[in-house]
């Protein structure tokens, strides 16, 4: 059978590298974070960060995450909430929204339409780039409860969940579990540059960072 033009040009290449000698180990010096390793600097660059990208940041303890929880819920109007597997109790406890759980009733389209508001947990905080990832895990849920509804409400754990960069954030996540990336609500904008938010996704993100 004929050779074609690539084949013929590949086999030249690789037979002219059976003898060139093996490349050497790039250098992998480079810093994994531009942040101070200081938990409180790194807070407040995440903060600072989740803010630039037009999120609602709150900052709060355990004891008091229940209420403030309500009040996010009361202040946006949201009647119906989607609660993901997984997701502690207490956290709505004094809330008096209508609790939509997908567990083994999995909630339809439609009725995800329908809902207001979704509030998970996370599975780590970025402070460099101000990004939230979820991975599906306990008190996150399938992709689509944090897609659909209007407003996320998303609880951080300052002591465990936050990580001052990207490469520090990629060895504790697992590659095999999907992955959500969360820079702020979801936005588009046109050719002129006309910023349109909940196109993709909630077009408002509340980030409450629990603190102790």
């Amino acid at each position: 059978m004929k050779q074609n033009s690539r084949a013929r040009v590949l086999g030249r290449i690789r037979q002219a590298l059976l003898d060139a000698p093996p490349s050497p180990e790039p250098a992998r010096d480079y810093l994994t974070a531009h942040t101070p390793d200081d938990k409180a600097v790194i807070l407040d660059l995440l903060h600072e960060n989740l803010a630039d990208y037009r999120a609602n940041v709150h900052r709060t303890t355990e004891t008091d995450l229940p209420a403030l929880v309500a009040e996010l819920l009361d202040r946006h109007g949201a009647q119906t909430i989607a609660v993901p597997p997984g997701l502690p109790v207490a956290w709505l406890s004094e809330t008096t929204a209508q609790q939509h759980h997908d567990t083994d009733s999995l909630l339809t389209p439609h009725e995800l339409d329908t809902t207001h508001a979704v509030i998970t947990s996370c599975a780590l905080a970025i402070a460099e780039t101000g990004t939230i990832v979820l991975d599906s895990g306990p008190g996150q849920g399938r992709r689509a409860l944090t897609l659909v509804p209007d407003l996320h409400i998303c609880v951080v754990r300052a002591k465990d969940q936050v990580v001052g960069s990207v490469p520090q954030a990629l060895p504790r996540l697992d590659p095999t579990r999907p992955q959500t990336w969360i820079s702020g609500p979801s936005a588009t904008s046109d050719i002129e540059l006309d910023r349109v938010e909940g196109v993709h996704g909630p077009r408002r993100l509340d980030v409450v960072i629990v603190t102790r």
